[in-house]
């Protein structure tokens, strides 16, 4: 499939002068070659930023993410556990690693140990502070914009996914604190660029046994204040049977100063109850039953640094967590890895 034969895109940029580079990717997505007309595109950026290249390389991840759902494989593997599980941290009482340590096999033994695996300095202290402002000015130039009107530097122009698949979820979005990371090329670049130079991609893809693609609607840019409410829940349970990795990245210090994450670092192989006292969404899970989950482990608040990962999969028992004495917001990446093999249904896929 060329990268215009589900929609007329020439039309579009033809009074756009174009990059050399952007010639070439479309060349080589005309053949097919959709992941190094990626990889063109994103090494051309890496040299020079611009915002129409950073447009370009969206464009082109959609097209390479509805091939990859198209023609996924029938049965992908995980990998074999590797023999030692990771320490867990003291305090966050989850297996911690950093990304030079970062194998799919260590991976898969702390994901059936703990049910998770948080990963120090994925990103470094000044690029995620600066992300965490991006965010804000993202929040500020959607304010600012008419319906419809696009950010000529990209930190908002709202994504336009090929037919069928739509985004109706932006107004949702919007009122819980976010912006979508394809809704801003800007952000999006910066998140896969820093998740690719810290080996994300080769172990996200071996893990899962096929080539990801994360969802526009699961894939958000977040500020959360400290009145923020959260409600136990595993994602799997209104995604549906997927094959997945969260990659929750944090961008300012929260655990303590900001609001955070409360887990039950234990594997859980099925969904958990849902309902119960102080529920009020279909899919939640009450305190008491959190509580009987996490064993004699315990819930826990981990402390996140600015850079810090937490990688987990659909399963994974969770809440934000929070406390109005808090004195700061948090800032942070959600970014949804799935196999296509089991992609979630209506939802816009993006290749990694």
């Amino acid at each position: 499939m060329g990268l215009f034969s589900r929609k007329n895109r020439q039309a579009e940029t033809a009074v756009i002068e174009r990059r050399p580079e952007s010639l070439e990717a479309d060349r080589l997505a005309a053949d097919g070659q959709f992941f190094e007309a990626i990889d063109l595109l994103t090494e051309a950026n890496r040299n020079q930023r611009d915002p129409q290249v950073e447009r370009e390389l969206r464009t082109m991840r959609h097209l390479a993410g509805i091939e990859l759902i198209e023609n996924a494989p029938k049965d992908p593997q995980y990998p074999a556990p590797g023999a030692t599980v990771p320490a867990r941290g003291e305090q966050s009482l989850c297996p911690e690693a950093t990304p030079d340590e970062l194998t799919p096999e260590l991976l898969r033994a702390a994901f059936l140990e703990a049910g998770c695996l948080l990963v120090r300095d994925v990103m470094d202290d000044e690029k995620a502070l600066q992300v965490a402002a991006d965010i804000d000015h993202s929040f500020e130039v959607r304010d600012k914009l008419s319906e419809g009107e696009s950010d000529p530097d990209g930190f908002y122009d709202e994504m336009a996914p090929e037919e069928p698949f739509r985004i109706p979820e932006r107004e949702w979005v919007e009122e819980g604190g976010g912006v979508l990371a394809a809704d801003s090329p800007k952000m999006l670049f910066d998140m896969l660029d820093t998740f690719e130079k810290a080996n994300l991609r080769t172990v996200i893809e071996t893990y899962l046994g096929e080539k990801p693609a994360i969802s526009a609607q699961k894939c958000t840019l977040r500020k959360a204040t400290p009145d923020v409410a959260g409600g136990w829940h595993q994602d799997g349970k209104f995604m549906g049977d997927v094959r997945s990795m969260n990659v929750w990245l944090s961008l300012s210090r929260c655990g303590d100063v900001a609001p955070s994450m409360d887990v039950v670092p234990v594997r859980l192989e099925e969904y958990a109850e849902i309902g119960g006292p102080g529920t009020y969404l279909d899919f939640q899970i009450s305190d008491q039953t959190a509580d009987k989950l996490a064993g004699d482990v315990g819930v826990v608040r981990p402390i996140f640094n600015p850079g810090d990962a937490l990688l987990f999969d659909h399963l994974f028992l969770h809440k934000t967590g929070s406390d109005p004495s808090m004195p700061n917001p948090r800032y942070a990446i959600e970014s949804w890895f799935f196999g296509p093999s089991q992609y979630p249904d209506n939802y816009v896929p993006i290749a990694f």
